[in-house]
């Protein structure tokens, strides 16, 4: 699991900084640490209240280094672990003040980022024994595109295209500007050759078309399971067929048995609710 560059989490990190620190990455603007004297050392660990998937250990340590190097991190767990609930994640030890201006920014990532991943784990568990993989979306909290597809990966999930410029979408509203699915499929391949071409459709008509066409992936849109089984049937093998719209956790397990390639679902990032983490901390 490669996650993005230090830089990249270097950048998210400073900004979510600079927001908690009024414009400026200050420690000195924590108003309520400064109420702790400077040569007060703390012990602390962080402890997940619930079972989850963690993710999130870069963007955490980034957050306590960029307000005091000298803060010490010591993780118990790594990127993709799965752990029960009361399980101590992580112990650090350093500035009183340091830690408690880092907290709730370290704690923001890494709950955040192992919901994504626990969620996309929970998915994939009804797609065991099958070959369907789950795939995320677009549907990414701004700025956290990279981050949460990296917390998919870590849950056992796979990534769809990143973003627009790196494979092509056709969607109703391009298939209507574009004139049909066919000049559609045909101005992608030859605008750029190589780039993956995937084609929403939203009836059998339309999936003989895009197949017709040469489409790469079909999107089927909002298809019921029985639509489902006759695209399969139609298809043949000639190219991967994606499912999407109204995945629910019920629903995982019959879709895993049709013969589809993938299955994607926004709600892998954008329905998130956070783990529930903690910070404890002790004077040394």
């Amino acid at each position: 699991m490669t996650s993005p560059d230090m830089q990249a989490i270097r950048e998210q990190v400073s900004n979510a900084l600079i927001e908690d620190l009024g414009g400026e990455l200050d420690a000195a603007h924590d108003i309520t640490a400064n109420l702790i004297d400077e040569s007060v050392n703390a012990k602390a660990s962080i402890i997940t209240r619930e079972p989850c998937v963690v993710c999130g250990i870069a963007w955490a340590t980034q957050a306590f280094a960029l307000i005091d190097e000298s803060v010490s991190l010591t993780w118990h767990v790594k990127d993709g672990d799965s752990v029960a609930a009361d399980t101590l994640l992580v112990s650090l030890e350093g500035s009183a003040r340091a830690i408690l201006t880092a907290e709730r920014t370290a704690l923001n990532f890494l709950q955040t980022l192992s919901a994504t991943a626990t969620v996309t784990a929970f998915y994939v568990k009804y797609l065991e024994g099958s070959t369907t993989k789950i795939l995320d979306t677009r549907k990414t909290l701004p700025g956290l595109r990279y981050a949460q597809k990296y917390a998919v990966r870590c849950g056992g999930g796979q990534n769809h295209r990143v973003g627009l410029f790196d494979a092509f979408l056709i969607k109703e509203n391009h298939i209507f500007s574009c004139g049909n699915i066919e000049k559609a499929i045909s101005r992608a391949k030859s605008m750029m050759p190589g780039k993956p071409v995937e084609v929403e459709v939203e009836n059998v008509a339309e999936l003989e078309q895009a197949l017709s066409a040469g489409a790469d992936i079909v999107m089927l849109d909002n298809f019921t399971n029985e639509q489902i089984q006759e695209a399969v049937a139609l298809n043949k093998g000639q190219c991967k067929l994606e499912v999407s719209g109204n995945i629910t956790d019920e629903r995982l397990a019959s879709l895993a048995k049709l013969g589809v390639d993938y299955i994607s679902s926004g709600a892998l990032t954008k329905h998130v609710q956070a783990i529930d983490l903690s910070l404890r901390i002790n004077l040394s």
